[in-house]
């Protein structure tokens, strides 16, 4: 590979090395210095480069062990975890109680959905004229009958998108 070569292949490859040094925990100015520190070796080791179609993986190689010797030089106090303050924006919980719900036979629907509300068992049975211990029973049974119908339908969805996987549970 020529220098003319390899230059435009740095003009190519230099974000695709910063991605890549991200994409394995590098934060980006880490990413950054290690992707120009290892396009600069690979300049000044040009003639050890045996196929020059595999510049790109070969200073990518450069700059993982560049990154890697940085980071173990680095006192581990200065290697803090960032603070993330996003919160969530989907509330999977509610999704799940939705689906189950959906599954559930009417009379188990109400009293689990009584049951989620915050009504105990009394007042569940005073609400709908039943007994305390039949509302027990009750959910009792609609807790079982929506964790088997719920179990079920993941085995047929995941049946559909893995027929080899649910076929070998």
């Amino acid at each position: 590979m020529t220098r003319d070569e390899y230059g435009a292949a740095y003009q190519q490859g230099y974000q695709l090395t910063v991605r890549f040094l991200v994409s394995r925990g590098s934060t980006r100015d880490d990413a950054e210095e290690a992707a120009q520190a290892a396009w600069a070796r690979g300049w000044e080791c040009l003639g050890q480069l045996r196929n020059s179609k595999m510049v790109l993986t070969w200073v990518n190689t450069i700059a993982l062990n560049v990154r890697r010797s940085v980071f173990r030089r680095e006192p581990s106090l200065l290697r803090s975890l960032p603070e993330i303050q996003a919160s969530p924006k989907i509330n999977l919980a509610a999704i799940d109680v939705n689906r189950i719900l959906r599954y559930s036979r009417k009379k188990d629907r109400i009293v689990l959905e009584c049951h989620l509300a915050g009504f105990n068992a009394q007042e569940i049975g005073v609400r709908h004229g039943w007994t305390e211990m039949a509302v027990k029973n009750r959910l009792f049974r609609a807790r079982r009958s929506a964790g088997e119908r719920f179990g079920q339908a993941s085995r047929q969805r995941s049946a559909v998108l893995a027929p080899d996987a649910a076929a070998a549970a």
